[in-house]
């Protein structure tokens, strides 16, 4: 399993990160993780086979994560040669199909109905999706929104976990137990930390208690300025552990 960051910023637009994005490639599974602004632009930067894409997850429907949906399916219609016939589905939390409904009554019933197969699925906390043979998604609450999720991608033995974006939770650690890799949000420095997002400190806490082997750190606000949240987390996590940029590519389970 292959993990491509596309983005690692939030909601606060830098020239260095653009908003949560993530490609999972589990042949034959292409999963996108989340989807916000920019996301298509960085495929085509790092090389990415958007167009391939089989499957699309969204965390929560907070903008920043899932605001280049549209986008992204109006390129898979029109910005595609040849026209994609292939499937897609996309997977949300409780009210995605509601949501969906709501797109297409503001930018048309092809969002539903885009001349390729499209299923959409709710899933729901402890609830999992076969994907492919052996590639299976499962989903976790996190204390976030009402309706946010983490996601965990199996395939084998290998076994990625993607906190979205979460507060402190011993419940999601305990859910995480043994991943391979920890893509955990890591949005605030310890001094500005908040109940509904982590801090580097939080995110190696939650890695230890997980018995993660692999921590990247990802969704960081601009304000940490120089701050290396990877050495932050060091003193809670003794595992390997990067600070993601954009364009970092990984080997889950290696």
């Amino acid at each position: 399993m292959d993990l491509t960051v596309l983005g690692s910023g939030t909601v606060a637009p830098t020239s260095e990160r653009t908003a949560p994005a993530y490609w999972v490639s589990a042949p034959p599974v292409q999963l996108l993780l989340d989807c916000g602004a920019g996301t298509l632009h960085r495929a085509v930067t790092y090389q990415i086979p958007w167009a391939e894409v089989t499957h699309l997850a969204i965390t929560h429907f907070h903008p920043d994560h899932w605001g280049e949906l549209v986008m992204f399916m109006f390129a898979l219609r029109w910005g595609t040669e040849p026209s994609r016939s292939a499937p897609l589905t996309v997977i949300g939390p409780r009210g995605l199909q509601a949501r969906m409904a709501h797109l297409a009554s503001a930018y048309g019933d092809w969002v539903l109905d885009p001349e390729f197969p499209l299923e959409i699925v709710e899933i729901g906390p402890g609830e999992q999706r076969e994907l492919a043979d052996a590639v299976v998604l499962e989903a976790c609450k996190t204390p976030h929104t009402e309706e946010s999720l983490a996601y965990g991608i199996r395939a084998g033995s290998t076994r990625l976990v993607y906190t979205g974006d979460t507060g402190p939770s011993e419940e999601l650690a305990r859910w995480a137990v043994g991943c391979s890799l920890l893509l955990a949000e890591c949005s605030l420095p310890d001094e500005l930390g908040i109940e509904l997002h982590l801090t580097p400190t939080q995110a190696g806490a939650l890695a230890r208690a997980a018995g993660a082997r692999h921590l990247v750190l990802t969704h960081f606000y601009p304000v940490f300025g120089d701050i290396d949240p990877a050495a932050v987390a060091a003193r809670e996590f003794d595992g390997e552990i990067v600070a993601a940029r954009d364009g970092d590519r990984f080997s889950v389970g290696a």
